[in-house]
């Protein structure tokens, strides 16, 4: 199964295209910077894309200029 579930992520994101774009582009700048929002230990994966899936569902990461609709 996959970890966070595809259902959790688009509840705080709320488009499968803005998901693609956010990941993408958190994925890029953990590998860049090394910077993390969260302790190497408390990931679940060992992946930036996972681990920027991960920042999503935690609310770690937030969307400038737009409001959850789905809530």
């Amino acid at each position: 199964m996959i970890y966070p579930s595809i259902d959790k992520l688009l509840n705080k994101v709320g488009s499968k295209y803005l998901l693609v774009n956010l990941v993408f582009k958190r994925a890029n700048e953990m590998a860049e910077t090394e910077h993390y929002q969260m302790k190497e230990n408390e990931y679940v994966s060992k992946k930036n894309i996972g681990r920027a899936l991960e920042e999503i569902a935690s609310n770690l990461i937030h969307i400038e200029g737009e409001e959850n609709t789905n809530k």
